[in-house]
């Protein structure tokens, strides 16, 4: 059984309310291209202990489809995973497996908000994902704005290495934005 903290229905309540503005002027053109997973808020201690835990993300939209390659840190091994969702509505994609992208907030080019809900076991499960494109900082006016939009949510930050969304910042039209050596020979600290 997963362990939930109380107020969970309030709390993605409130976290909608804090982003319904945000919504409007959304171009999903520019949420294209690598993004590092940083932080993530959820009311279940179980969407937070995940044996596979996403490192990045590249996204691409054709149409009313938004495909994410995700890169996966499986117990010190890199694995990546492949999907397609359709468009619903401004900024909501539905995936295979009952899952649904939302996305809350964003600058484009420095960090993205995300609502990941899927449902288990025959129960709905909200997380929260703060994402950057570099993969060396967080982006603080987007933290501190994830921060804000998860107050009430519980807050689990990020500490992964990036060694498996290296894999995916190779291939993005962002390159400036990464100031490491992705190279395969290169040590990761």
């Amino acid at each position: 059984m997963a362990a939930r903290r109380p107020g969970t229905t309030l709390s993605v309540l409130l976290v909608w309310m804090r982003v319904a503005s945000t919504l409007v002027d959304l171009d999903l053109q520019k949420i294209s291209g690598f993004w590092r997973e940083v932080g993530l808020a959820s009311e279940f201690n179980m969407a937070l202990d995940a044996g596979m835990k996403v490192e990045g993300l590249f996204i691409t939209l054709s149409g009313r489809n938004m495909t994410v390659k995700a890169a996966y840190n499986n117990s010190g091994s890199c694995a990546t995973e492949k999907v397609v969702g359709s468009g619903r509505d401004v900024g909501k994609f539905a995936f295979p497996g009952h899952r649904e992208i939302h996305v809350l907030d964003t600058d484009y080019e420095h960090y993205a908000i995300l609502r990941v809900s899927l449902q288990w076991q025959g129960k709905e499960f909200h997380v929260f994902k703060y994402l950057t494109r570099s993969l060396d900082r967080e982006d603080e006016p987007g933290f501190w704005r994830f921060r804000e939009l998860t107050a009430d949510t519980g807050l689990y930050l990020v500490s992964r290495h990036r060694r498996c969304a290296k894999l995916l910042k190779e291939v993005s039209p962002h390159p400036s934005v990464c100031t490491e050596d992705p190279s395969p020979g290169s040590a990761e600290p």
